[in-house]
């Protein structure tokens, strides 16, 4: 990558060699310096962990700030576990398959969660397609993935129902996609071989499964939250911060960025700064995109609707409608929840069954649009002749994950 004559960077020494402290520094971009600085600043002034975020997110605009706290860490996370490609043995597939919803959620990617997993599948389709949907499910349904994401724009991110309602929706919408690819493409699920072989990934990334780095961020994350659900922290402000999903984020992917060599760290960095601007500034256009539609439009048809029981089964079709257009799940929920947002506000609706209704829409579909199509096709279904095959597999499973969850949260909402 050239650099222009005004911003030269330091080339990181190579492996092993002996680093200068400032060397250190110099892996860490400019703009992890500014948000480490801000958040140390607002800490050091003994603000509390929630005026420490207020006082982020003010100063960034509206929710972007917020966002800014989840995606970096996140896709740094990303970016290492995807740079250590530590692959578990045959003997691990049933504890990858487990871990599937947990790394789609954990990763803020089922991309990466079935990139990471799905190896230990080898040949196995069946195997695949269950890794392939349950970080697919993990990713849309557990917090701190999809549902803090849309929660966090709709202001209902220190709900607590956030957390068990998507643990109560995985199981069957995960077993609903399982379901699915059985019935309907038996012989895709059978273990491959000869000419219909799935391509398995590369041998030399089949590495023995390294339990520290690979699952060591999802226990400090999982543990940090679950300490801070039940130990009231509001007198230390760092404790407070590191217990709550954005603090444990954060923890999580610092420790994962410690497993590699400082002269690593950099390209992880930069790769979650790339990815995390790209989609802050979809999140301001989306904003700004809602914010004018609102002014200009009639919604008293809408707001009609959003006085009935019908609003639920809206928001669904509405972020189906935003998933097909835009592939990306990601982009799909920037978009939607400045759209939904002046809707729910005044509705007589739970933040908490708004935010599912915006998660199970964006599952239709797994389309040719979408990455995460590409990765499981090119993976798993590579013994697939055509491509209306591999979408009838992938968008019909998640077609039926999406009916079975909206089935449930429907019910759900008569006690919500």
């Amino acid at each position: 990558m050239s650099e222009s004559s005004t911003h030269q960077v330091t080339a990181p020494p190579q492996t092993g060699q002996t680093m200068r402290p400032w060397a250190y520094l110099q892996q860490i971009p400019f703009v992890f310096w500014m948000v480490g600085a801000t958040l140390a600043l607002a800490l050091m002034s003994n603000l509390s962990a929630a005026e420490t975020i207020d006082s982020f997110n003010a100063g960034f605009g509206r929710a972007l700030g917020e966002f800014t706290l989840i995606l970096l860490p996140a896709f740094t996370l990303a970016a290492v576990i995807a740079k250590l490609d530590q692959n578990p043995s045959t003997r691990t597939i049933a504890t990858m398959m487990g871990l599937a919803p947990v790394s789609g959620a954990g990763m803020v990617c089922p991309d990466t969660a079935y990139a990471a997993l799905a190896p230990a599948a080898q040949t196995n389709t069946k195997h695949k397609l269950s890794i392939a949907f349950g970080a697919y499910a993990g990713f849309k349904l557990l917090f701190p993935a999809g549902p803090l994401l849309v929660a966090t724009a709709l202001g209902a991110q220190n709900d607590p129902k956030i957390i068990w309602v998507g643990a109560l929706l995985l199981l069957p919408v995960w077993l609903g996609g399982l379901f699915w690819a059985r019935m309907m493409a038996p012989r895709t699920l059978e273990a491959t071989s000869n000419t219909k072989e799935a391509t398995p990934f590369p041998k030399d990334q089949k590495s023995k499964f390294n339990w520290r780095a690979n699952l060591g961020p999802f226990v400090i994350l999982v543990s940090l939250i679950a300490i801070g659900f039940f130990v009231e922290f509001s007198s230390l402000p760092l404790l407070d911060l590191l217990t709550q999903p954005k603090g444990a984020l954060i923890a999580a992917a610092l420790f994962a960025l410690a497993q590699l060599p400082a002269n690593e760290w950099r390209p992880c960095l930069e790769q979650a700064s790339r990815r995390t601007a790209g989609l802050i500034l979809l999140i301001g256009s989306a904003s700004a995109f809602g914010a004018v539609l609102t002014e200009q439009l009639d919604l008293s048809n809408i707001a009609t609707i959003a006085q009935s029981q019908w609003l639920l089964f809206y928001l669904f079709g509405l972020t189906m409608l935003f998933k097909l257009i835009q592939g990306s799940s990601l982009a799909t929920f920037a978009a939607i929840t400045p759209v939904a947002a002046p809707i729910i506000a005044g509705a007589d609706i739970s933040p908490v069954i708004a935010t599912f209704a915006i998660c199970l829409g964006s599952f239709i579909a797994i389309m040719p649009n979408d990455s995460f199509y590409w990765l499981v096709r090119r993976d798993a279904l590579t013994h697939l002749t055509t491509e209306r095959q591999a979408v009838l597999l992938l968008s019909g499973g998640a077609i039926v994950q999406a009916l079975i969850g909206l089935l449930l949260l429907w019910i759900l909402s008569a006690w919500i």
